[in-house]
Formats: structure tokens, sequence, C-alpha cells
């Protein structure tokens, strides 16, 4: 499987981004997806998560309410919609897929991801 990060950019505090990440290859084989990002000189976080179905959605604390995390699985893409940027936003964000079963806490944990994307840099500026 691979993935292609996409969206990232320079906006300023108050705006909204609206990151990609399309997936290729056996596809068939991922379930959960999610976001995570690493700030400079800081360690990869958790962002969001996302069920096969998307009927099981997971945020960080810290985005919960401004971010929104999909996915379409016609399309092999999850997105994630970000408002109410702030610049503690700024970082590489990183999509990731993961394969079998998954209970709530596993969506947090990058070390349950088996596959990851290259990266999209986000720049809040205040």
């Amino acid at each position: 499987v691979q993935l292609q990060a996409s969206g990232g950019g320079s906006v300023q505090a108050g705006g909204s981004l609206r990151l990609s990440c399309a997936a290729s290859g056996r596809t068939f084989s991922m379930t959960a997806m999610g976001w995570f990002r690493q700030a400079r000189g800081k360690e990869r976080e958790f962002v969001a998560g996302i069920s096969r179905t998307g009927d099981s959605v997971h945020y960080a604390d810290s985005v919960k309410v401004r971010f929104t995390i999909s996915r379409d699985n016609a399309k092999n893409t999850v997105y994630l919609q970000m408002n109410s940027l702030k610049p503690e936003d700024t970082a590489v964000y990183y999509c990731a897929a993961g394969r079998g079963a998954y209970s709530g806490s596993d969506y947090y944990m990058a070390a349950r991801y088996d596959y990851w994307g290259q990266g999209t840099l986000v720049t809040v500026s205040s």
C-alpha cells in the first residue's frame, strides 16, 4: 500500500485547510486510517483516526471540534478538514493506514499503523 498526502500549505490563524491522502496498491487490506503530525523538535502525535466504515472516529483533544476526518472508500482516500487553525497546529502531517481489527485505543498509537505517507507541511501564522 502506498499513501500520498497532499493539501498542506501556509495559512493565517483562523483559516482552514483540507488534507487528502490517496491510497494505492493492496488497499483491500486496509482497515483504519489516521492522521498524525510532527512539529519541529517534538515527537509525532496522533491527530485523528477513522474506521473502514467511518462509523468510528477518534480525535486528539487538541483538535476536537476544529478538525474532521472522513474517508471515501470508492476513491481510497481519507481527508482531514482543518478549521480554526492555530499556530500550534504547525507541523508536518502524515497519513497512515493499518490492517486488522482496531479497538478504540489502537487508533491513537503510531505503532499500530502499517503504512505511512510522506507527509505534508502545514504552517499557520499568527
